[in-house]
């Protein structure tokens, strides 16, 4: 499985002026499998008619990956049903938010719905659902069905199980994933600041190599030590192999440092 979420090198506030990048990585394990730099109109991607530079990234990324029955997890910004149909047809699934006013989307009651309250629209081979938590979420799928299952929690006002649309509760789980490795990389990125856009982006993919470096130290040898703890191996390898031995200085007094 694999999911797509864009990754702002700076703090998680809107900002004006930055760097983003499509960012396409394992949803079990966070392993970032591929980064494209948006630029825009000019991003390097194949363009397919119909889905924009959003949805021509995905099927970009995906293509390696097609027909091989993976079920992708992406946000609004990505889905639609048009992208979704496409997935579809080359035997990928798909979940994701979605925007009320996307082409194609199905038309919900206009009635202000309660929170818990959900509507479900299904045409055969893609779900469509409006459900009212905090706010009105509307979620795209191929891979679910309508119905709902308890979250485990409980109702504190009614006493009552919560429950949520399946497709929700699979979103969250999966997305959730891909955030945590974001969450990671952010307490020990090494971005600093600076005016240099491509020093921002040097910096991102160092983030990236390390925390992909650290995903795959777990899996090979199951050893579990925190991420900052692997940061902080991997240095002081690098530097007891890659080490210059500094010449005393001649002005006496002089030390030799590693």
């Amino acid at each position: 499985m694999v999911g797509w979420c864009s990754v702002n090198i700076f703090p998680p506030k809107r900002h004006r002026f930055g760097v983003k990048f499509f960012v396409m990585c394992d949803v079990k394990t966070g392993f970032v499998q591929d980064i494209i730099v948006y630029t825009g109109s000019t991003t390097d991607i194949q363009h397919y008619e119909g889905l924009g530079v959003s949805g021509s990234g995905v099927m970009t990324m995906l293509a390696p990956h097609l027909g091989k029955g993976h079920t992708l997890y992406v946000d609004n910004w990505y889905s639609s049903p048009t992208l979704f149909q496409h997935l579809l047809s080359n035997s990928t699934g798909a979940c994701g938010t979605v925007r009320s006013n996307r082409k194609g989307m199905p038309a919900f009651g206009c009635r202000k719905m309660q929170r818990g309250e959900v509507e479900f629209q299904e045409n055969g081979q893609q779900l469509a659902v409006k459900w009212h938590d905090k706010r009105d979420v509307h979620v795209l799928s191929t891979v679910h069905t309508a119905t709902m299952s308890a979250t485990g929690k409980v109702d504190h006002l009614t006493g009552e199980r919560k429950i949520k649309p399946d497709c929700v509760l699979d979103y969250n789980l999966k997305m959730g994933a891909v955030d945590k490795a974001d969450m990671i990389n952010s307490f020990v990125e090494c971005t600093r600041k600076t005016t240099k856009w491509y020093k921002k982006i040097f910096f991102q993919l160092i983030d990236t190599a390390v925390l992909n470096g650290s995903i795959v130290h777990r899996q090979l040898t199951g050893k579990v030590i925190t991420y900052q703890k692997y940061r902080e191996n991997l240095m002081r390898e690098l530097l007891e192999e890659h080490h210059t031995l500094r010449r005393p200085s001649t002005g006496g007094g002089g030390v030799a440092l590693l």
